[in-house]
């Protein structure tokens, strides 16, 4: 009997439930996993799992026992892990999760020279504007880019890019509107927030220590800081956005910053903010994960978003 593929077979059904998805996982049909855990018992002497047509649950032995063998087979894991990442080519596959505009703006454009300096790196982009739960090993994403370090203490990050939040709207919008000198202009002009589901729209910004909240009357709400940028350039009205998702709109003036002298934020008063790599706190660094770091510097990023932002069909 081989007792580690018995430990991992059992862990696996606990986690999953299930003879058959723990089957699916190992490449093994549910009747050899039932007979290898069975012979697993046999072995033991205890009954681990209380079995029924419908239900599959540990019993107080199989408990107790997936609570001692989980830790073992976690420093396996990493053992094996930390024995890979001395590899002189990172391979294997990297997911990466990311909101849909950095994703679409930055990651996507560079995967192909990132995949050229790494080609046994297969790379799998998640884009999408709710954020993954790194802290569940069952999650497969290796990398999240989020807005912000993270605070959960089981999670590592790597700044990759500095940024600020920031008003923009196009000159045609600009010049049809009265000026827009200080935070208390906004009231009643045409705003275009980020929706955040169950908040309503309240822009901050601070000034030489002062801090004033603005509750916006929205034209329009999009949950897609794409879309914001977009309906600014068409002139719809005024958005807060990253600077780094506007900039080269800034350079080519199809965009204008308002409020240049205030810090603005849209969630809490912290003004200051980064776009961030964010990855699980292990005693080692994956090679993949290493490789992906290196290559996604700042640099590299603000050259890509300086090629970035064509023109947006309405803009001027």
């Amino acid at each position: 009997m081989n007792r580690l593929q018995g430990m991992e077979l059992f862990a696996a059904a606990a986690r999953l439930g299930s003879f058959s998805e723990a089957a699916r996982q190992a490449g093994l049909s549910p009747a050899s996993v039932s007979r290898i855990i069975g012979d697993f018992e046999t072995h033991l002497g205890v009954a681990l799992f209380n079995r029924t047509s419908r239900t599959l649950a540990l019993t107080e032995a199989g408990a107790t026992y997936l609570r001692r063998i989980e830790p073992i087979l976690d420093g396996i894991r990493m053992a094996e892990a930390e024995a890979a990442a001395f590899q002189t080519r990172p391979s294997g596959r990297l997911m990466v999760h990311s909101r849909l505009m950095f994703g679409n703006r930055v990651l996507a454009p560079l995967v192909p020279a990132f995949q050229a300096v790494n080609p046994e790196i297969m790379v799998e982009l998640i884009l999408e504007e709710r954020p993954a739960d790194l802290t569940h090993h069952d999650q497969q994403v290796d990398v999240e880019i989020r807005i912000g370090r993270p605070p959960d203490t089981a999670l590592a990050s790597a700044l990759i890019l500095e940024t600020e939040r920031i008003l923009v709207a196009s000159p045609a919008h600009i010049a049809s509107v009265r000026p827009i000198t200080r935070p208390a202009d906004l009231y009643g002009a045409r705003c275009l927030p980020y929706r955040i589901a169950g908040e309503e729209p309240v822009w901050r910004f601070a000034r030489g220590g002062v801090l004033e909240e603005i509750a916006i009357r929205p034209v329009t709400a999009v949950n897609s800081g794409e879309v914001l940028r977009m309906l600014a350039l068409a002139g719809h009205g005024i958005a807060m956005l990253d600077d780094y998702t506007v900039q080269s709109d800034l350079e080519a003036g199809r965009l204008c910053r308002l409020l240049p002298d205030y810090a603005a934020t849209n969630s809490t008063f912290q003004f200051g903010r980064g776009i961030y790599a964010v990855f699980r706190r292990t005693d080692y660094v994956p090679a993949k994960i290493r490789a992906f770091l290196d290559f996604f510097t700042a640099t590299r990023v603000q050259d890509q978003l300086r090629e970035d932002a064509a023109p947006v069909a309405g803009s001027r």
